[in-house]
């Protein structure tokens, strides 16, 4: 893998972690109730539950192009369509007000595994590897260094984003409860997604 795909995949997971979802709000919530270092727990859970999405979309996707051959052509528009859908959704999702409660204490290893099942329930994780993955990778030269650096990547880009939402979350509670704000989130990520979708469908 060449320097400059690793930087626009590390690029398009930034762009992909920012977006608002069920671990952003799991984060903020134990955040909220407990405090950074509780919602460091839900974090590393997260992180966990996607670098297993991320190896088996790496290994799943390899060999449906090694054994398909021109048939994985359709599988990345069905991404590309999928993630240009995503984009309308969260564009015409109307802003509310966001009422998030704190939870009751747990404990780091209750913490942990609320933020790997998060993932782990999400069946749209997956999909979102199988639409960026081919756009920035050759999954047909991987090799174990190249799966190494992509997991690495993936750890500390979607880490660091999940970590300050959950720092800015305990110290700043009026920032996740203004409507304005939302909507600029909403529509920032919503064109993120159209546009990945259209760079995925028109790549060559």
């Amino acid at each position: 893998m060449s320097l400059l795909s690793l930087l626009a995949f590390a690029g398009a997971m930034f762009l992909l972690a920012v977006t608002p979802g069920p671990g952003v709000f799991a984060t903020i919530s134990r955040a909220l109730a407990s405090g950074f270092t509780n919602a460091s727990f839900v974090v590393l859970g997260i992180v966990l539950g996607d670098i297993i999405f991320l190896l088996l979309a790496i290994f799943g996707l390899k060999s449906i192009a090694l054994i398909l051959g021109d048939f994985f052509i359709f599988v990345k528009y069905l991404g590309g369509a999928y993630l240009i859908y995503l984009g309308y959704k969260i564009l015409s999702a109307k802003e509310h007000k966001m009422n998030i409660k704190g939870k009751s204490e747990l404990s780091w290893k209750k913490n942990f595994i609320t933020g790997l099942l998060i993932t782990l329930s999400n069946p749209k994780a997956i999909l979102f590897y199988l639409g960026f993955l081919p756009t920035f990778v050759d999954l047909n030269s991987l090799n174990s260094l190249d799966i190494l650096i992509i997991s690495f990547i993936v750890t500390f880009v979607l880490g660091s984003v999940m970590l300050v939402y959950a720092y800015s979350a305990s110290g700043a509670k009026k920032l996740f409860k203004s409507k304005s704000s939302i909507k600029k989130m909403n529509i920032t990520a919503g064109s993120v997604m159209i546009g990945a979708g259209g760079a995925l469908i028109l790549k060559a």
